[in-house]
């Protein structure tokens, strides 16, 4: 590929077989209408006055019983009235209070709308989010790309993207209100699309994080990162459309291909120079880091979760080396068609098995799995308490973890089942 001045993205093309290969150089829907019959409430009683029972009157009414009649009438308007007030200025649990109701005039809260939530969201955020700019001394020239990040601690420390930083000579951070810095990598994450930056600056701007654990296909998420390298801050909204994605990513040296695991997968646009910006919900917290987008369809993007993220963060901070976790086993998942194939006791778990090329061993010598005495053909079925399965992946449920932790596998061998004990290695 020729380098030439577009930004930095990821772009993915699922219905080709080579690898990822980046691209390292480079709407809000309104509010529905009022339904009909809907009005807007008055300030006032809107019931009718009560008439009193007709009497007989034989002669004409005095001047104490008109005052009588009025004081009465005047009180039960007044109380009406202030009954009235009262509904529209009282709170009413679960929404926010407005003088509106129903055509029979009972009252309706109303809950905070989704571009309130957006705005709020894009507030607390925007701030945090900066703008790389890389330059490139190749053999083919000078090249310059850009892509986004945010700043996870206010001394210095951003996460982005490891594509958008690689192979970078310089690097410059712009923040959201113009100030520039030199950049330097502090380090970048060996099975994940992650890289940590650190600049020179003391009370910066924060972007809170959230969690990935619980999130659920439907809910909100926004983007904001700089597409194109030209739109700073660009706001892009829209929903979580699947979770436990996988895609293929390479390198623009295509000299190899590596998978990319239990992604969200969001219909909010991500263009080329959105990677490494933040993926948020509704709240403000950053659920993810946004990395590669479907070139052959729309509305088709990926993050990685900010859970995958969050273990080397705390690495960085705390001046420790960036070191994943490791058990040292090749497996399959468990689905239907393998447990009936295989004649598996259970649909779900990791299967410890050979590597698909058949040249590496399922338990990996002298690695923590080999040391706590796993066996080729043992089906894993819980890490600590948390099935193995398609929505919690092995090698998902291991990354939270730092290396040298404890964890406990259940272990089922020729349908027995047991508790593991391993102790975590760092990934080579």
């Amino acid at each position: 590929m020729s380098k030439d001045s577009r930004p930095r993205g990821s772009v993915i093309d699922p219905g080709e077989t080579q690898p990822l290969e980046y691209q390292r150089y480079g709407p809000s829907a309104g509010s529905p209408p009022p339904a009909a019959g809907w009005h807007a409430a008055p300030a006032w009683s809107s019931r009718p006055p009560v008439s009193a029972a007709p009497v007989a009157v034989r002669r004409g009414p005095s001047l104490l019983t008109i005052m009588a009649v009025a004081l009465v009438v005047g009180l039960a308007s007044g109380g009406l009235s202030a009954l009235a007030v009262a509904d529209l200025i009282r709170p009413q649990s679960g929404g926010v209070p407005i003088a509106g109701g129903a055509a029979s005039g009972a009252a309706a809260p109303v809950r905070i709308d989704e571009s309130s939530a957006v705005i709020s969201a894009v507030q607390k955020v925007a701030p945090s989010v900066v703008t790389i700019v890389t330059q490139s001394n190749g053999l083919f020239g000078k090249g310059q790309g850009s892509g986004s990040g945010f700043i996870f601690d206010a001394n210095g420390w951003i996460l982005t993207n490891k594509h958008v930083v690689s192979g970078a000579d310089t690097l410059r951070v712009v923040l959201n209100d113009t100030r520039t810095f030199d950049a330097r990598v502090a380090g970048t994450d060996t099975l994940t699309d992650l890289a940590i930056l650190k600049i020179d600056g003391t009370g910066l701007p924060v972007a809170p994080l959230g969690s990935s654990a619980a999130l659920r296909p439907g809910q909100v998420a926004i983007a904001i990162g700089n597409p194109l390298g030209d739109y700073q801050n660009t706001v892009t909204s829209g929903v979580i459309s699947g979770l436990g994605r996988q895609i293929p990513a390479g390198s623009t040296s295509q000299t190899g291909a590596d998978q990319l695991n239990n992604l969200i997968q969001t219909d909010a646009a991500i263009n080329p120079g959105n990677s490494g910006g933040p993926l948020l919900n509704s709240g403000g917290q950053v659920i993810g880091i946004n990395t590669a987008v479907a070139t052959s369809a729309q509305g088709i993007g990926f993050a990685i979760p900010i859970d995958v993220a969050k273990p080397i963060l705390r690495l960085a901070v705390a001046g420790k080396k960036i070191a994943r976790p490791w058990i040292g086993v090749h497996y399959q998942p468990v689905t239907k068609a393998l447990a009936a194939e295989k004649d598996l006791p259970v649909d779900y778990g990791a299967l410890v098995a050979r590597a698909a090329s058949g040249n590496d061993p399922a338990v990996v010598p002298g690695s923590p799995a080999a040391r706590a005495g796993l066996q080729e053909a043992d089906v894993l079925v819980a890490l600590d308490g948390v099935r193995i399965d398609a929505s919690h992946d092995l090698s998902t449920l291991i990354l939270p973890h730092a290396p040298g932790d404890d964890v406990t596998l259940r272990v089922l061998r020729q349908s027995t089942a047991r508790d593991v004990d391993v102790t975590l290695g760092e990934l080579p």
